[in-house]
């Protein structure tokens, strides 16, 4: 059972073994990158399967900030993190699949929520198309791992 839940900074211990394949960190980042977010802005969430933390991810509520195509009453979800001992047993599309229902209680005033994903990382767009993410198209230039894609998933009913 796949259960999301805002992470408390000060128990950051919770999340400290998780950790992506080599690899994988260009498009995921770190738990200790995360954990380095400015709390001002970057709400961190933790993935637990049966009350055992196994990823996180961070929502940017400032994302239209450094992203022109979101609005300032969106979201962006950044730096999904799955740990490499759990990945490929579907616990990602999961998470994802409950993700619109948990930030739209978590964050009733907020319209959508963005995300761009990297060119090379199919296996990540697929579970993003799989969770509700529509694509629009247009290709974000300013990734640190080369072109991404843009998309986007409503909040709204």
């Amino acid at each position: 059972m796949i259960s999301l839940h805002p992470l408390n900074r000060q128990q950051a211990d919770a999340v400290l073994h998780i950790a992506v394949r080599p690899d994988q960190e260009k498009f995921a980042g770190t738990v200790a990158a995360a954990l380095a977010e400015p709390e001002t802005t970057v709400d961190l969430h933790e993935i637990r399967e049966h009350d055992h933390a196994v990823g996180l991810f961070k929502i940017d509520r400032a994302y239209h900030l450094a992203h022109d195509f979101a609005a300032p009453k969106d979201l962006g979800l950044r730096g999904m993190i799955l740990d490499r001992n759990r990945q490929g047993r579907g616990l990602g599309s999961a998470a994802m699949t409950v993700l619109k229902t948990y930030l739209a209680s978590r964050y009733p005033d907020r319209a959508r929520v963005w995300l761009t994903v990297n060119m090379a990382n199919p296996t990540a767009a697929a579970v993003y198309r799989k969770a509700g993410f529509t694509e629009t198209g247009e290709i974000w230039l300013h990734g640190k791992a080369g072109p991404q894609m843009i998309m986007f998933m409503s909040l709204e009913e």
